[in-house]
């Protein structure tokens, strides 16, 4: 889980994951997984030794970090794959092969948005899912400035531009709201 200073619940790992519906034998993405893995690790563990989770970062220092941690756990499942999410057929990743893609505060980060989740979109199965967690756009004295959130509203209307059906809306933490698309 993330936490923030005081001990509460910034985003709960395992109830997004639920959301998202990760059973064994899947292959799944963290687009945007960050340092600390704190999606993929427990990816891992949930699509067992015949799924794959491919851990998606621009950092070439995150996914260092990322595959040290794969050697000290003994991780066979997890794949780094060093890419920029905003070029299309970018990510080392085979096209429609991915059950589930997880752009989990990643969005944010980038004015590029719908390249972003257009490369997302190549590599999902049809009837692929894609989960995205976004600050919500409200004041508060941490994460990212309120200008720089990404409006959810504006995500589930040019889905279907992107070739994904709008299927279910639910609160990632008290920050943080989440989508599930599918692809179609």
């Amino acid at each position: 889980m993330y936490k923030i200073t005081g001990g509460g619940i910034l985003i709960d790992v395992n109830y997004i994951l639920e959301k998202a519906q990760i059973t064994e034998g899947m292959k799944v993405a963290d687009l945007g997984c960050g340092t600390l893995g704190h999606f993929v690790f427990p990816l891992a563990k949930i699509v067992g030794e015949h799924g794959k989770v491919y851990a998606v970062d621009i950092l070439k220092i995150a996914l260092d970090t990322i595959d040290r941690r794969i050697k000290v756990e003994g991780s066979k499942n997890i794949k780094t794959v060093w890419s920029d999410l905003e070029l299309f057929n970018a990510a080392k990743i085979e096209s429609s092969s991915l059950d589930v893609g997880l752009l989990l505060n990643t969005l944010y980060l980038s004015h590029r948005r719908v390249e972003i989740i257009r490369e997302s979109v190549r590599m999902l199965k049809q009837r692929g899912k894609l989960v995205i967690v976004e600050w919500r756009k409200i004041n508060i004295p941490f994460g990212p400035p309120v200008e720089e959130r990404v409006k959810k509203d504006l995500l589930i209307q040019g889905a279907g531009k992107l070739g994904l059906k709008f299927v279910d809306e639910f609160i990632a933490g008290q920050y943080h709201y989440g989508l599930i698309f599918e692809k179609i």
